[in-house]
């Protein structure tokens, strides 16, 4: 039989699940299945479910944290529970401190995007990740890709 926590516990996950992302790693193996799973759609087409755990999300928000500095990450709607699922809208905004392959932008260009998480929980713990982030808009503003949203690369 599956235990639904409360909306004010799921909440308060999401809160632990947005600190990890500003780079308080404290509680990840608390709020983190150790066969947690992201599906999530890789610009460099690696399959996102190859590693499970702590093991396969930090590595990415510390990548994250390398490049910008200044990190703010806003919850723009959400959190909204229902059931064991609770997703939200972001907005992340930070500065570039550079190193990131092709980017054009100078170190401090300011650079926000935004996305989407769903999360599944289940014995207190994040099991599952489904998102939504867009990266395109970010690498436009950095000058790493061509598009509306920042500089074409010559």
């Amino acid at each position: 039989m599956s235990t639904t926590l409360s909306i004010e516990r799921m909440s308060e996950l999401y809160g632990h699940w947005t600190a990890l992302w500003r780079g308080d790693f404290t509680r990840a193996d608390e709020i983190l299945d150790p066969g947690f799973v992201v599906h999530q759609a890789r610009p460099d087409g690696s399959d996102s479910e190859a590693v499970t755990g702590p093991a396969r999300l930090l590595p990415e928000i510390e990548q994250t944290m390398a490049v910008f500095g200044d990190i703010a990450l806003t919850v723009d709607l959400g959190p909204i529970v229902q059931g064991d699922l609770i997703a939200a809208r972001w907005t992340l905004r930070a500065r570039y401190t550079g190193g990131l392959d092709h980017a054009t932008a100078p170190v401090g260009t300011p650079v926000a995007f935004s996305g989407h998480d769903i999360l599944r929980v289940s014995g207190g713990r994040f099991v599952e990740y489904w998102t939504c982030t867009d990266v395109l808009a970010g690498l436009a503003q950095l000058g790493a890709v061509s598009g509306p949203n920042g500089p074409a690369r010559s």
